[in-house]
Parts: C-alpha cells; structure tokens; sequence
C-alpha cells in the first residue's frame, strides 16, 4: 500500500476533465484491480462560512458542530482524484452511487483540526456490474483512531456476474409523515457547497446526455436533508446507512417517513405521487 500526502485539496475542476476525457474510447484503463493508494490531507481546519452555507443548503441548523454528512465534501475532492486517475479500472463518469454508510464516533467540532485518508477497496461482483468502496476517514489531530468513517458503494454497471438481486422487504408503506418540496436547482446549489458539478445533477439539458429525462439530486444531499430531520435526537456517537434507490427527478414532491427502531431509527424517502422508493436509511447508536 502507499501513501501519498497531499499539502491542499485537489482542484476539482481539472480532475473532472480527466473523468470526461476517461470516457472517450481508447482511454479508459487496462487494469482490472483496485489501486492500493491512500491519499492523506493533514492539518485541515473547517471553514466556518462554508460550514454555513452548507447547513444553510442541507437544512441544518448553525451550530459548531458539523453534520456527520460535512467531512464527506472535504474528503470528496480526495476520492475524485483516486477514481480520476488513469489507472483506476473504471471511468468515474459511468460509476452510479448506490450506497453510503457513515460512523461517526464522536462529534466534529469547528475547534478540530484532522487529517483526511482516502482509499478504495472491496471490488467485487454485482448482479448488474461490479461494485467497491471508496472508504474516508476523519482523524482528529492528537488522536490515534478516526473519529469519522464514510463508506460509499458505487457500482460499474455492465457485464454482471453477482448474485441475484436482493429479496430485501419495504420497511415500511410509503405513508409521508412530511412532504419535501425540492427545487429544481438544488443540485446546483449542493454542487456549489460540496464540489461535485456532475452535469446530472445541473441542468435538463447536461443530465439528458447520460440517460436521465431531468436533472436529479444528489444522493448525498438527501442523505443531509433526511438526517437533518432528526436534529436534536441524534446520539454523540452514531452510525447513518443509507441506499440509493430511484433517482430524485428535480424538481420534485417527495414523502419522507421514519419510524423508531429497537437501535435507532429507520427512514425512508419517496415520490409523492407514486410509491417509488427513492432512499432507504438507518441510524443506529454506537
């Protein structure tokens, strides 16, 4: 494994024209294994102004502690570098988000400074591809452990060799305990605050060129946006689990329901108007 430490965040902009150029045919990698890179970032400290317009964006409420979501677009600018780079084995423009899980073991203040770690493994089948995670980590300085770990699963589709799919039950009928009324730019919005200007999550027109009919939310803005919802219940130490079911059309009426657990809460996320799951998630205190 080597570790490769990085002195500031990797400007995105350049890294997504590496992922667009990624596309083209020709030159995408011959390799077939995940790279054993960990990328670190050192002494990062929290913006306050950014922390704000993110809550602001999310739906959290301005406080000095971050959002268990937050350290995920500080550390997103790390994973498009690793999933950018011409020996990655898949384009980064073709891989869809499926899931993503977040322990957290103690709450991130602004008063933190942390180092960030970065790193992709666990390929394995699919029944619609092939399926890794790209794992981050949030260790505060001083402290040996991370105190943040974001796992999110993103799949290739293409060339399935997995298991049948999943008999998994609904959790629960898609009665809403409250509506969200999404905006139509809210991916632009989010992709300000986080970084990740994916055209299919911008506008009709550059979501239309990779197969949606409109432009979709990002899966980690409503990921945010359902946690938000349980500000104020939420332990100190806890873990967030979440899949990625249908895309959120923008923009868009949504039902979102959640229902106590014997760990937690669970929490479920669908189109209004037809009962189409968009997002199934669970916390659980640690």
């Amino acid at each position: 494994m080597s570790v490769v430490e990085l002195d500031s965040s990797p400007k995105l902009g350049p890294l997504f024209g590496r992922a667009v150029l990624g596309m083209l045919p020709g030159m995408s990698s011959r390799r077939r294994e995940l790279p054993d890179t960990v990328l670190v970032r050192t002494d990062v400290a929290v913006d306050p102004a950014h922390l704000a317009k993110y809550n602001e964006v999310c739906g959290f409420r301005l406080t000095d502690a971050l959002p268990s979501t937050y350290p995920h677009i500080l550390a997103f600018p790390l994973q498009v570098k690793l999933m950018s780079d011409p020996s990655f084995p898949f384009p980064l423009m073709g891989l869809v988000h499926v899931a993503n899980k977040i322990t957290q073991r103690r709450p991130i203040t602004l008063a933190d400074t942390f180092s960030l770690r970065v790193r992709v493994e666990n390929l394995r089948d699919h029944e619609k591809g092939k399926q890794f995670d790209v794992v981050s980590e949030v260790v505060p300085a001083g402290e040996a452990e991370p105190a943040w770990v974001d796992v999110s699963t993103y799949l290739r589709r293409g060339g399935g060799s997995g298991s049948a799919k999943s008999t998994k039950e609904q959790l629960a009928q898609p009665t809403a305990h409250g509506i969200w009324r999404i905006p139509g730019d809210i991916g632009r919005r989010y992709a300000e605050v986080s970084g990740d200007h994916n055209p299919i999550h911008l506008y009709n027109a550059t979501a239309k060129l990779f197969g949606f009919p409109r432009a979709i939310a990002h899966g980690m803005w409503t990921k945010a946006h359902a946690i938000a919802a349980f500000e104020g219940k939420l332990p100190d130490a806890y873990e967030v689990d979440v899949t990625f079911k249908v895309p959120v059309l923008l923009p868009a009426k949504a039902g979102f329901t959640s229902w106590p657990t014997a760990e937690g809460h669970a929490f479920e996320l669908w189109d209004a108007r037809k009962p189409k799951p968009h997002l199934a998630g669970s916390i659980r205190k640690i």
